[in-house]
């Protein structure tokens, strides 16, 4: 025994050696060896890969723990300012969108596009080649001077869909029940529970909206391409885009070709012999560079941008999630830096929590005290995304952007259904006739229905006025937009919801000139506080692999987003003020 016991121990003090180590060449490597910019060539293209670029905010964290710090530079905001910078830099003299696969959303693609043709704006040509061309990628790929299609590819160009799932016929048959309680016709995030088909209301609010962000793409691609809107949605709806001779002949790309001639093509342009490579550098490793090679150490005044990313909940929070902890933190210290002089809350979320999204509204209501707070909208920014929005002193919205949902709802798992089906039995005991309060084995008692229902309409009267006094608007004019409906950036603006229709810059450009400062700089929040155990959640060492991304690698991304929208459901505490339904516009 007192052998194996020694062999235990030096298995041990080997690992922790290990991880001593491994620590140690992290912290030398973070002080020392940081982050090298790529050097880039002369007569350079700009490769605009984005595949796994999703998020605004590629994010700040803090390992206080072991002292370590990692700041990202791989958001769509850094690439943002690297398509700024390529701009003026004499080395780059064009961008090249090959074969891309984009995982943003809409008004993050807007945006995108938009960078883009102020990009175009500096004689320097933009090309796009796609094998196969989904409608958001060839709505970025419509920006170029010439777009490129395989000659066995295709566009597809149709209009927009979204597709909801009911449960009502399912659970009837299982015995596993979703007790339901809201308030807003349209709050249908739990209309799946509650009927097998979609109600009028739900099919009017979402064919409203995506009717309004298709409006916002064709538009911007009638723009680029030189093609009559009307001639757009005709190409749509006679699928006339289908085959590549088709795109070709009713002007949605200039050239089908395979892509060897797309690069003979480049070399032309950067008059490159036809037997050489042409200088290439890929987007996130000039966004990096740019990112750590800027400075704006002479300029003292700065505006803070605080990114709320995710779902609303409490705690920390992380890239994904819009924590109380990192966004009132973030608000305080925005607040209390003399050199910050004005605060931009950049929002991508569908709401959450009705008590976490009440808490950094209070803080954003502190703050504004001190100094202004200007938002702008992203892809979402519905239910306790806009709570926390409608107070500020002018809200930015993309035209794309899906926001109100201005309802609130709760859910409560019920399986005494199920367990009556297989003979199993509950009792309770309690001292006091509410004492027990909700059983998940027990039918829903009318009483607690109703208490909970009280609960849910007191929470929907404080949102509705919050937004009133927020828009200067009554409590029946918010009501009337309300009830949990959602509604597109264009049209919110007809409503009063937001203020103007532009993207982050229009936010920061409009922040400088209220508090009267020409020339500033940024300085991004939150940065989450870490935990030691956080820091291998997205390493590449197997047996330090977090537990969701073991499973999503055996089971795939698509498989792993229908099991965390069911966790995500089951886990919910407390009221809700999230977005109706998951929204996948293809």
């Amino acid at each position: 025994m007192k052998f194996l016991g020694n062999v235990l121990a030096t298995i041990v003090g080997l690992f922790i050696f290990c991880m001593l180590s491994f620590f140690g060449i992290l912290i030398i490597a973070a002080i020392f060896g940081g982050p090298k910019g790529p050097h880039v060539e002369d007569n350079s293209v700009l490769e605009l890969n984005l595949e796994k670029v999703t998020h605004d905010y590629g994010g700040k964290f803090n390992f206080e723990e072991i002292g370590y710090f990692e700041a990202n530079h791989d958001g769509l905001t850094d690439v943002l300012k690297a398509i700024e910078a390529a701009k003026t830099d004499d080395k780059i003299k064009g961008i090249s969108i090959l074969n891309n696969d984009l995982s943003l959303g809409v008004a993050q693609t807007k945006a995108l596009r938009d960078a883009l043709e102020d990009f175009k704006k500096s004689g320097k040509f933009i090309m796009a080649y796609g094998n196969v061309l989904s409608q958001k990628d060839y709505y970025l790929n419509s920006v170029a001077n010439t777009v490129y299609l395989n000659p066995v590819g295709e566009v597809d160009f149709k209009g927009l869909s979204t597709e909801v799932m009911y449960f009502k016929d399912f659970q009837d048959k299982t015995g596993l029940k979703m007790e339901v309680i809201r308030h807003g016709k349209y709050k249908s995030a739990v209309e799946p529970f509650l009927a097998n088909e979609m109600s009028p209301e739900n099919r009017e609010q979402i064919s409203t909206f995506l009717t309004s962000i298709w409006n916002s793409i064709v538009t911007d691609i009638s723009k680029s391409r030189n093609i009559p809107v009307e001639r757009l949605n005709t190409i749509a709806t006679g699928l006339l885009a289908r085959t590549p001779e088709m795109a070709k002949a009713n002007k949605l790309v200039d050239k089908v070709a395979y892509e060897d001639v797309y690069h003979d093509d480049i070399r032309k342009l950067l008059k490159v012999d036809a037997d050489e490579d042409y200088n290439t550098i890929d987007i996130m490793d000039y966004a990096q560079d740019v990112a750590t090679s800027s400075s704006n150490f002479d300029t003292k005044d700065k505006i803070a941008v605080i990114y709320a990313q995710g779902e609303i909940g409490s705690g920390e929070g992380d890239l994904n999630v819009v924590g109380e902890g990192s966004m009132r933190r973030s608000l305080q210290e925005a607040r209390k830096d003399e050199d910050v002089k004005a605060i931009v809350l950049r929002i991508d979320s569908p709401g959450g929590s009705a008590l976490t999204s009440d808490l950094i509204w209070r803080e954003i209501e502190v703050t504004k005290k001190v100094k202004p707070v200007i938002v702008s909208m992203g892809n979402l920014a519905a239910s306790g995304g806009y709570y926390i929005a409608c107070n500020a002193n002018k809200i930015f919205a993309e035209s794309s952007t899906i926001t109100g949902s201005i309802g609130v709802f709760g859910t409560l798992p019920n399986f005494s259904q199920i367990t009556k089906n297989y003979g199993i039995n509950t009792e309770l005991v309690e001292t006091h006739e509410n004492a027990s309060g909700y059983s998940v084995f027990k039918p829903l008692d009318p009483s607690y229905r109703a208490f909970t229902q009280e609960g849910v309409e007191n929470i929907y009267k404080i949102f509705v006025n919050r937004v009133a006094t927020g828009r200067k608007m009554t409590f029946a004019q918010v009501d009337a937009i309300a009830q949990g409906r959602v509604w597109a950036g264009s049209d919110a603006l007809r409503l009063g919801l937001v203020d103007k229709i532009g993207g982050l810059d229009d936010a920061l450009a409009y922040a400088s000139d209220l508090v009267k400062i020409k020339k500033f700089s940024t300085v991004e929040y939150p940065k989450f506080e870490k935990d030691f155990k956080d820091l291998f959640g997205g390493s590449g060492i197997p047996f330090m692999k977090s537990r969701e991304s073991l499973i999503k690698e055996e089971i795939g991304e698509a498989n792993y987003k229908v099991i965390e929208q069911i966790r995500r459901l089951n886990t919910q505490k407390g009221t809700q003020a999230l977005l109706p339904f998951e929204i996948n516009i293809q």
